[in-house]
This record gives structure tokens, sequence and C-alpha cells, in this order.
């Protein structure tokens, strides 16, 4: 080959390179067009006021409808989830609230890569403080007093988990800003004894109403554990195994939570279950299909949760006691709380 083939083939290449890159670009712009339009037979969404107080009846939640207003925090009637929608300015991955206070995880768009960020939000959606997170946003819970957020994120880097993720659980006081950036730091009490291990992984905190207790998931040597924490001694302890995202209940008895069950597929292994805490009796609940959530109850009877829909999630409803069938509550939204 010539020294002029060569280069008659080079720029040939390069020519084809530029068209794919500007292809490619093309379609990303249009797909990103796209999903600033509103879909026809989408929800009615509007422009609003959002409070996280004096509004009650209301469900809020992170809206995934594409249009103008998605990923913005949204409100509708609790009472007609279907109807019309109030949107926000704020947007947030990952979102929940209590008595006034709320956490929205978020992106932090950079020139070079996103970074994440956990922002404590006022009644009015107005941010008090904020904290960097380490990695991919996954759950976000608030303390029923509004007291104490918490947030999991998935990082990578660790030794133990290969190319695998691990995760952070971290834990603010949002009276004091005093910070726990991972439960780690914790003492973990399990079968009794202390215990160490350094492929420990918590995610998925749920608090009590007594701003002590919470919840969460413990992940070690391949097992996963329910675990109580106790935010005076800084001490979790084991409870119940095969437990992932535990979701307590108004009354603070049962816990909600998805458990791998031996048969399903392994991208999709979870199905929901009760956890009486009383009794430590499981129910299963009547949602055939797998379930990659962290519950929130809606009510001592009924929890409520997302499944992949057509714009990204649709929330399903579903009562505690494993009877009935689920039922879809809205379309194209993640996260929901029900404001009181």
């Amino acid at each position: 080959m010539t020294l002029r083939t060569r280069i008659l083939v080079l720029i040939s290449a390069l020519v084809v390179l530029a068209g794919v890159a500007t292809a490619s670009v093309l379609h990303a712009s249009a797909r990103a067009d796209q999903r600033d339009r509103a879909q026809p037979g989408g929800p009615r969404i509007t422009a609003g006021t959002v409070a996280l107080t004096g509004d009650s009846g209301r469900l809020i939640f992170r809206n995934m409808a594409w249009g103008p207003h998605r990923d913005e925090l949204t409100t509708v009637q609790a009472s007609d989830p279907a109807g019309p929608r109030t949107a926000s300015t704020v947007k947030c991955l990952r979102f929940h609230a209590a008595s006034g206070t709320g956490v929205c995880l978020r992106a932090v768009h950079g020139t070079v890569q996103d970074t994440y960020r956990a922002v404590v939000l006022d009644a009015h959606l107005h941010e008090t403080a904020h904290y960097d997170v380490p990695g991919i946003p996954s759950r976000a819970r608030v303390s029923p007093s509004g007291r104490f957020a918490a947030w999991t994120a998935f990082v990578g880097g660790d030794s133990y988990a290969g190319t695998n993720f691990s995760t952070r659980a971290a834990i603010v006081d949002t009276r004091t800003g005093k910070l726990t950036p991972s439960l780690e730091a914790y003492r973990i009490v399990k079968d009794g004894r202390t215990y160490r291990a350094a492929d420990v992984n918590f995610w998925g905190v749920t608090f009590a109403a007594d701003d002590r207790a919470f919840y969460a998931t413990l992940a070690t040597r391949g097992r996963t554990y329910l675990v109580r924490g106790d935010l005076h001694t800084r001490t979790v302890t084991t409870l119940h195994t095969n437990v992932e995202c535990p979701s307590l209940s108004p009354d603070g008895t049962h816990i909600a939570y998805k458990k791998r069950v031996k048969g399903l597929p392994k991208d999709a292994p979870w199905h929901l279950y009760v956890l009486d805490l009383r009794t430590m009796r499981e129910t299963a609940l009547a949602e055939p299909r797998s379930v990659d959530d962290q519950a929130v109850w809606r009510d001592d009877q009924t929890v409520v949760y997302a499944l992949p829909g057509d714009y990204g999630a649709d929330l399903y409803s579903l009562p505690s006691d494993g009877t009935d069938t689920p039922r879809r509550l809205l379309t194209a939204g993640v996260s929901p709380v029900y404001l009181d």
C-alpha cells in the first residue's frame, strides 16, 4: 500500500468516525428534546407552589413524565393520584420528607463527570444544608419528627467488592448538622457479640418515631440482615436474615422489605414481605413481580412501591397482610411521600 493510499484510508476512516459521532450527538439531542415535551395522554402538570406542610391529604413524589417538569417534586391529591399534578422547580433523583423537613438527593452536573449531593429542605423546599454524596444515590429517608435524615449511595473502589458496587449509608442530625458519613462507624452486635468484617455494607435506613431507633440492611459475607440501630449508643444489632431496604410502619410494629427468593432470576430476585416485629413472623405480599425499591407506608395497612414503567417508574399499592392484588396508583412517578 502506497503512502497516498494510506492517507486516503486514514481520511476516509476519520470521515466515517466524524459522521458516527455527529449522528450520535444529534440522536442524543433529539431524544433530550423529546423528553422535554409532554407526551400525548400523559398526566396534566402545571407549575405551582409545593410545600411539605399545610397541605395534608396530598402525595408528593418525583415526577417522571416527559415534559418541562420531568424530575421535579410534584404533588397530587392522595385521594386522586391520577389527577392533575402541581410541579415545583425542585429536581431530585431520590426524595423523602416528614414533618416539614425533606431530603433531596440530586446530581451536580460537571464538565467531566457528575457528582452527587444530599440537600436538606425546609417546608417550602428551600435548601438549609447540603452534603456531598460519594456515589449514585439509592435511598433516602427522614425520621417522623424531621430531625434526622439518611441516604444511601452506591460507591466503587472497595477492594473486597471486585467489579461490583458497595454502598455507604449516612445519617445527619438536621438540627445540629452533625453527620455520620457511614454507618460502618457504628459497633455491630451480631449473635450477641461484637462483629467486625472488611466487607460490611449498610443501606436502606428507616427511622422509628422516638428519634433514637432506626432499622437498616447490613450485608456481609454474602448474607443480608435486618439490623436495629441506636443513635445514642451508635450500635446496630442483627434481628433477622434476608432483609433488604426495610421500611417501618407508622405504628412501629411492622417492617416492609424486599427479600431474595430462590428460583428467581439473578437480576430480579426480590419479592415484597412484611415482618411483624412482635412475633418475627413473615408475610409474603401479593405482588408477583420482583420489586427493587424501599417501600413506603401509606398507613398501617398499606404499602406503596415503584416498579419499572414506560417513563422510568410507576407507583403501586398493596395491603400489608398478603391479601388482594397490586393496584397502580399513578404512572411516571417515584419516591412517594404522603403529607400529613
